[in-house]
């Protein structure tokens, strides 16, 4: 087994406007999907957005849950200026600030928002840790 995480699904209260947010807002590629569910590509892996009430259902637990999930998902960008700049666009298309963009205790630089549902997102640039392909 390698290890890998697939897919991440997301359980959503409005699948349109998650679905404006993550296309619009982020610049996530969509994929064709069912009308029930939508899925992007990322850097390999996928991003999925499902209904709550459908996603626990489909999972056999209770959809009922709230506050802190205890994880936030990260999207690493090239630059500190890219960090600024995708946080501004998450925040214009509906994303709710947590924590704005600074230098961090790691040395680097990020901030927090949370999606329209309340997923908590890390936009951070690490100068130790970049994944993806260099600028030129």
């Amino acid at each position: 087994m390698q290890p890998r995480i697939s897919m991440i699904t997301l359980g959503v209260t409005d699948l349109e406007k998650s679905i404006s947010f993550y296309k619009d807002g982020l610049g996530f590629p969509k994929m064709d999907s069912p009308p029930e569910v939508a899925f992007f590509t990322l850097d390999g892996t996928w991003l999925g957005l499902f209904a709550s009430d459908s996603l626990a259902k489909d999972a056999s637990v209770s959809s009922k849950g709230e506050g802190f999930n205890h994880f936030a998902l990260a999207h690493n960008v090239e630059s500190e200026d890219e960090v600024d700049r995708v946080f501004e666009k998450a925040i214009s298309a509906g994303a709710t600030p947590k924590k704005p963009p600074q230098k961090v205790f790691w040395g680097g630089y990020s901030g927090y928002f949370s999606d329209p549902d309340g997923h908590l997102w890390e936009i951070a640039y690490n100068p130790l840790f970049w994944v993806g392909p260099k600028s030129k």
